[in-house]
């Protein structure tokens, strides 16, 4: 497979699933610049040439340098991804501009999954607000654990954009012979999918901490994955999205393995934690925490029944135990499935 030599992507946010991708990109043959605003963190980064505190044991290319400094990474950059939680997404690409960013040449790609806090918004509806409606934009979801991407296992993500060449131009900077990226022009599917995935997560997380079984992680996912797509059709995202690596794929994964911080939640939050213990616990962002109240909202005004999603952010307010909502579910007035 033909790479690009050399070129230059800066990849914005030093989490676990940022500098997985940085990893990977800067062992794909480009020179990466990975930012972050945390300067003692930057700084133990580039001295231990790891970041100990997401990725512990994986060695940085040489061909990766980590920065605190803007401008460094965005100058001769000729690819720039945004992989910081929903919440700082504005903020950077507010950042961006101010910096003197060429939008128009660059386009912007994100690996972030969730909405904006406060406007309920897709991030696209955000990159367009602070940009303009023409600009390249992509963004890079799938079934991936940032680990196992940095340490080389065998991944498929899709990378859906508003413009075919921009989608394949990511899809080769990132595919390799361990590491496929297929691309898709339904950002709103794939974003939609991106946000909810995270709620149905704590769901599962918290049927099997109550010790429910498989046959209801099972329905949990089947059932979370239709409230899903009745969203994502009120926003005209297609149905093939939702089975997909970014639908169903990326659902699979996040619901059954505990390297998922919202499934471990779920674990926590049935074992009796509170929800602040157990992000002090887990350590790390909980996207599904702040898109179940975002969720909610947005299937009020769409007038869709999104039953899971409801009770996991009845859960997480403290308004029903984990039992009560089990219970709630369970006892929902019967009808056919496709309804």
């Amino acid at each position: 497979m033909t790479k690009n030599s050399g070129t230059k992507i800066a990849v914005f946010g030093a989490g676990s699933w940022g500098s997985a991708l940085a990893i990977h990109l800067a062992k794909n043959n480009n020179q990466v610049y990975l930012w972050d605003r945390a300067e003692d963190n930057i700084d133990a980064i580039q001295k231990s040439r790891e970041n100990i505190q997401y990725l512990p044991g994986i060695k940085l290319p040489d061909t990766l340098c980590a920065t605190s400094s803007m401008s460094q990474a965005l100058r001769g950059a000729k690819k720039v991804l945004i992989v910081t939680p929903s919440v700082a997404f504005r903020s950077i690409l507010k950042h961006l501009k101010k910096s003197g960013f060429d939008s128009d040449a660059t386009g912007i790609a994100w690996g972030t999954k969730g909405l904006e806090h406060g406007t309920n918004k897709l991030l696209h509806q955000v990159a367009e607000e602070e940009f303009s409606s023409g600009l390249k934009l992509a963004m890079l979801s799938g079934p991936t654990f940032a680990l196992e991407v940095a340490k080389g296992l065998p991944t498929a993500i899709t990378v859906a954009a508003n413009n075919h060449e921009f989608a394949c131009e990511w899809s080769q900077a990132l595919s390799s012979d361990y590491f496929r990226a297929y691309t898709s022009d339904d950002i709103i599917g794939v974003e939609v999918s991106a946000a909810c995935k995270n709620i149905i997560a704590i769901a599962a997380g918290i049927a099997d901490g109550l010790g429910f079984g498989a046959n209801a992680r099972s329905a949990i996912i089947t059932r979370g994955l239709r409230e899903i797509m009745q969203l994502g059709a009120a926003y005209g995202a297609r149905t093939e999205t939702f089975m997909g690596l970014a639908g169903i794929g990326d659902l699979t994964l996040t619901c059954s393995d505990n390297k998922s911080r919202n499934r471990r939640l779920g674990l926590l939050l049935a074992r009796g934690k509170s929800v602040q213990e157990a992000k002090e616990q887990i350590g790390q962002s909980v996207e599904g925490l702040s898109a179940a109240r975002i969720i909610c909202e947005l299937a009020a005004g769409k007038k869709i029944e999104m039953p899971i999603i409801y009770e996991v952010h009845r859960i997480v307010t403290g308004e029903h135990s984990p039992q009560t909502a089990v219970k709630n579910l369970l006892q929902r007035e019967l009808k056919a499935e496709y309804i």
